[in-house]
């Protein structure tokens, strides 16, 4: 008897590595040291010395049951896209520029030419959000897992000067909310997805002209990285005041968090186009609409308050950015809370 015979192939783990290097060498950063295959990920925090009050932030998540539509589909090259995301959008509406990247992969069977495939997604979710993927895991779980199954999560750090972070704490009635659109359903929600729609190979890989695609490629769609949207904005001298990452929770979890006590965000439903997989969801799984907006993004991954001086200026960095702005709503005075009319 030996590990392999047990179920873990230390040798497939080797060839993982091997495979995967060249794409997390794309995602290197200056401050990097060392290479991959160390104890640790090392990272230089010799250029926050220049902050005045630097401040470390951090965000870990996964991608939900969203991994087992790429299983299915046998797609496994954007779903780490996804992992980066939920991770980095978190940093960034706080203000953050993310730093580095770590993933964690379990399966069943460590076959080294999917993981490094995976591994693949995650780097190019690195590039879009300029961090360094300095370090993961792949770990076989042989009886926990089934051979062709495997989860993936991730951990990012993130830096910005306390003077910089969104806070919401000079959000005044006035300020308007604008919307950056998502590329569909995300990183969230996937539990009903997988009850509303078949979810066999067939049913997926049908062709809506609706969707322009797929239903699988609409539902795989990696999710949208907003961190350079956000820098743009900064960089062009207009004030984030709040910002809020439309996860878990949709609207009605997601954007309160970023209001400070005594104002009321109020959205505006007609004011983007949702995407037509939003609407396909609703009709066929007959869910009604405030739990629509409660679960999903609705065509939003991210929204942000301005001051209304500054909103053009914002949009234009936006579009900058390669992210497609809206107009949605504005800041009113009342209890903490949203609106959707």
């Amino acid at each position: 008897m030996d590990y392999k015979n047990a179920g873990v192939d230390i040798e497939a783990g080797y060839k993982s590595v091997e495979l995967m290097k060249e794409h997390v060498k794309k995602t290197m950063r200056p401050e990097v040291l060392g290479g991959l295959g160390g104890f640790s990920g090392a990272f230089s925090l010799a250029k926050i010395k220049e902050m005045d009050e630097p401040v470390l932030l951090s965000g870990t998540d996964g991608c939900g049951t969203k991994v087992k539509l790429a299983m299915i589909l046998d797609k496994h090259d954007t779903i780490g896209i996804d992992a980066v995301a939920m991770c980095v959008n978190d940093i960034a509406c706080a203000g953050g520029e993310p730093l580095f990247f770590l993933d964690y992969i379990a399966c069943g069977k460590n076959e080294p030419e999917k993981i490094a495939t995976i591994v693949k997604g995650v780097a190019e979710g690195c590039l879009q959000s300029g961090a360094a993927l300095i370090g993961g895991e792949t770990a076989e779980h042989p009886g926990l897992m089934a051979e062709d199954e495997y989860d993936l999560a991730g951990f990012a750090v993130g830096v910005c000067d306390k003077k910089d972070m969104i806070t919401g704490e000079d959000l005044k009635p006035g300020d308007v909310l604008i919307g950056m659109a998502s590329s569909g359903i995300h990183s969230n929600g996937f539990s009903l997805v997988r009850k509303v729609f078949n979810m066999k190979r067939e049913a997926l890989d049908t062709y809506y002209d609706s969707l322009g695609c797929t239903l699988g490629e609409a539902l795989l769609a990696p999710t949208r990285i907003y961190v350079k949207a956000l820098k743009s904005i900064k960089d062009a001298g207009v004030v984030i005041k709040a910002c809020s990452h439309i996860t878990g929770g949709g609207f009605y979890e997601n954007v309160p968090r970023m209001l400070k006590e005594g104002t009321h965000a109020v959205i505006r439903k007609d004011s983007y186009p949702i995407p037509p997989i939003f609407r396909m969801l609703s009709d066929d799984g007959d869910v009604e609409e405030h739990m629509m907006y409660n679960t999903f993004n609705m065509g939003l991954g991210m929204v942000l308050a301005v001051d209304e001086k500054d909103v053009d200026a914002a949009m234009e960095a936006i579009r900058a950015a390669g992210e497609a702005p809206y107009v949605v709503g504005q800041i009113e005075a009342g209890e903490k809370g949203v609106t959707l009319c």
